[in-house]
């Protein structure tokens, strides 16, 4: 199967749905446009537009050739978290091996943090790299994910695919510490590939050692 072309620049939140979901199956315009029955050239111009409005017939053919939902694509289930439909009879759940896990881990971007506060366990979402191994952000001194340094925490990021019942989750547990060593600092500025979305000034970077590594798949 042919790789998603490196210079496509999608536009608008429908472009974004569908560039993102067609990357996710390793497709090319070509090959979408060739399941939905029509132009790869209008593929092109539905992706690169905002303001384009396919009509219903459009994104059905689109939804279908990329094996998701109308309202997938177009947003409707933006606000809703996953999970919500109903599961297929006899899915299938498998543990992966931790190659595979540490193959998905590394190919997101965010996850959800897990560790202690005074007030108790806390969870929060942090934008996450994987690094030489081990899973680094980067935050402020005094927010929550930075009180995760000194402790045994759990960290983990998962794919789900509601249309289909189908997913995965990788689980990541290990000692956190603040990275305070110059040259480090340096490596990790260099060698991350993600931002904090929340902005601001976050030169702390957190560090979580992997001590275990598991996964779980579900498919159908």
């Amino acid at each position: 199967m042919a790789a998603p072309e490196r210079n496509e620049r999608p536009l608008g939140d429908l472009g974004r749905r569908l560039a993102a979901r067609r990357a996710d199956l390793g497709l090319t315009r070509d090959e979408v446009a060739d399941r939905a029955g029509m132009a790869p050239s209008y593929v092109r111009y539905l992706e690169e537009h905002p303001g384009s409005a396919p009509d219903r017939g459009t994104l059905l053919g689109l939804a279908a050739a990329l094996e998701t939902t109308v309202p997938d694509l177009t947003g409707g289930t933006a606000d809703l978290p996953p999970g919500l439909e109903e599961a297929v009879r006899g899915a299938d759940f498998s543990d992966l091996g931790e190659d595979e896990s540490r193959t998905l881990l590394g190919s997101h971007g965010v996850g959800r943090i897990a560790l202690p506060t005074d007030g108790g366990p806390v969870v929060v979402p942090v934008n996450y790299s994987v690094v030489d191994g081990a899973v680094v952000y980067r935050t402020a001194p005094g927010t929550t994910p930075a009180l995760a340094a000194g402790h045994r925490v759990a960290f983990e990021v998962d794919r789900i695919d509601d249309a289909f019942s189908r997913g995965w989750s990788v689980l990541v547990r290990g000692d956190a510490r603040e990275v305070t060593d110059p040259a480090e600092i340096t490596r990790l500025d260099a060698g991350a590939y993600t931002e904090p979305w929340a902005g601001g000034d976050r030169r702390l970077w957190i560090s979580v050692d992997p001590a275990v590594i598991t996964g779980r798949r579900i498919s159908v």
